[in-house]
């Protein structure tokens, strides 16, 4: 890259990143913690009320000038150019759909950003709707092995220091703090500096292991990655258009690693679920009752009923559609991990770690890679220094799959009577 091309992207990186910095949807989204005493303190008397929350009023004109004039001077002949041009324009949608908070367009810019229940995954044939419902279907059978005996309430603080157990090892030279944030709807939150996990919360064992593989070794992991290139600093930044790949591989992080369980499998579809009910006019009490009954505790059904109507409208109709972006992009993460393999292309898979990114971007900015232009991560999560393992994975995953088991049953495992010796 010749010394002026790089000046220019490097000043038009910067002026992105200064645009985009504080434009951050959810904690602009986010709901106080009040709401939930209030809300269940009326449940609990039989008299369920609506929430209220605050629907926050945001001129963002500046912001997005500043977006628009980078989008302006990108060169979309060249890579570079055109991924600095899709990541300012996410952060327009994004701006211009928290302006409008409770009013149709914030669906309609929260579907374009991570997209609608009904929208299909990749090729296939299969919607986000359909493929939550057959994670459903498929552990319906299971759910009794997911339910183990209910395990002791940890404390936030004690799990923010088993966090920091498994943190500070990795990331010595980039110190992360543990924060416990009593206005927290989400269980936790990280970044390059700090994760925040969420007080007056009964955390399990399994919670830490989830939270440090899902947040810490792939959230905060590619952010620090992503502020350490030479060059395109705003691969730091939690663009809206890489949430999808974001959670994807931070959600394919807890199934190699054993982190996931039944129950937060379950979960992840059980939201697809409820974002199409609230589209379709279901309330707040609606989804509520309905994460009661899939056996949710009345904190975690207000919860996970908040996520849906986080700048919406709890009356329905106009919801928050991110809680879409698990399922597919653990479904896009995990087959661009094996045509990569397969493809004799493994490097790809570690560059997805050299800062948040989408996937077509390591294919776009794949000739800089290769010539240094942009780093390889800093730091890079266990599970994928051993790529043998992580190989093998993939493979069988996928080999079983096309096993042909729906029919069989446990007795046709016996072996046959054997017949009287002559």
């Amino acid at each position: 890259m010749d010394p002026e091309t790089l000046q220019r992207i490097t000043a038009a990186d910067s002026r992105l990143v200064a645009a985009a910095k504080d434009l951050k949807v959810l904690s602009i989204l986010a709901w106080p913690a009040r709401l939930l005493d209030e809300f269940l303190k009326h449940w609990r008397s039989a008299n369920p009320r609506l929430p209220d929350p605050p629907r926050p009023r945001l001129r963002l004109d500046d912001n997005t000038d500043e977006l628009l004039a980078v989008m302006a001077a990108c060169d979309l002949d060249e890579p570079i150019g055109r991924y600095m041009y899709r990541t300012a324009r996410s952060y327009v949608t994004a701006a211009r759909m928290v302006e409008r908070v409770g009013t149709p367009e914030f669906t309609q810019r929260s579907i374009e950003l991570y997209g609608a229940p009904g929208d299909r995954i990749g090729p296939n044939a299969v919607t986000n709707l359909q493929a939550a419902e057959q994670f459903l279907s498929l552990t319906d059978d299971f759910r009794r092995v997911g339910d183990a005996p209910e395990e002791v309430c940890l404390r936030p603080e004690y799990v923010a220091e088993r966090l920091l157990e498994r943190v500070l090892p990795v990331f010595t030279d980039h110190p992360i703090a543990v924060e416990i944030d009593p206005e927290m709807t989400s269980k936790a939150a990280a970044g390059a500096t700090r994760v925040r996990i969420r007080g007056a919360t009964c955390f399990s064992v399994q919670d830490i292991a989830q939270l440090a593989e899902h947040e810490v070794f792939v959230h905060s992991l590619t952010s620090i990655n992503g502020r350490e290139q030479p060059v395109l600093k705003s691969m730091g930044l939690g663009a809206p258009r890489t949430t999808a790949t974001q959670e994807g591989m931070a959600t394919f992080a807890e199934l190699i690693t054993n982190a996931m369980d039944l129950p937060r499998l379950r979960r992840l579809a059980l939201r697809v679920k409820a974002i199409q009910m609230g589209l379709d006019g279901a309330d707040f009490i609606d989804l509520f009752r309905f994460f009661l009954e899939a056996g949710q505790t009345h904190e975690e059904s207000y919860y996970s009923s908040a996520r849906v109507f986080r700048g919406g409208d709890v009356r329905g109709r106009l919801v928050f559609t991110k809680d879409v972006v698990y399922l597919q992009g653990l479904i896009s993460v995990h087959t661009f991990f094996l045509k990569a393999i397969h493809q004799s292309r493994p490097e790809y898979i570690r560059d997805l770690f050299a800062g948040r990114m989408a996937l077509g971007d390591v294919l776009d900015l794949d000739a800089y890679f290769r010539a240094g232009a942009i780093a390889p991560p800093r730091y890079e999560p266990a599970w994928i220094k051993n790529q043998p393992t992580l190989a093998a994975f993939l493979i069988y995953s996928i080999f079983n799959t096309r096993l042909e088991i729906g029919d069989l049953q446990l007795a046709d495992f016996r072996e046959p009577h054997p017949e009287p010796a002559e």
